[in-house]
């Protein structure tokens, strides 16, 4: 894996964050007022960033079970629901070989 692969699968909305974290020098606070939010919000949005990095930077795991788990982080679908796709995908492909 190449060290850039975890940027090229962030969203654009993603790499604004972090351009606007890095230029308010990381201050949680000063991301707040940019994007008018509570402190936690954006200690919740930088959560759900550290994880999709992680996932992206492991990437051992096969693409379809990367884009569920990334599917969970951007709430596009429900964490209960990641689970039960992945666990039967797993089932699947045990059937398989």
């Amino acid at each position: 894996m190449k060290e850039t692969e975890w940027i090229e699968a962030l969203e654009d909305e993603d790499l604004a964050f972090i351009k606007n974290f890095v230029l308010a020098s990381g201050s949680l606070k000063e991301i707040a007022e940019i994007y008018g939010v509570t402190y936690p919000t954006v200690r919740l949005r930088l959560d759900k960033l550290i994880q999709k990095i992680k996932i992206s930077s492991e990437n051992k795991e096969e693409p379809y079970i990367t884009l569920i788990k990334k599917m969970a982080l951007d709430d596009r679908i429900g964490y209960e629901e990641a689970k039960i796709l992945i666990q039967e995908y797993r089932k699947e492909k045990k059937g398989e070989k």
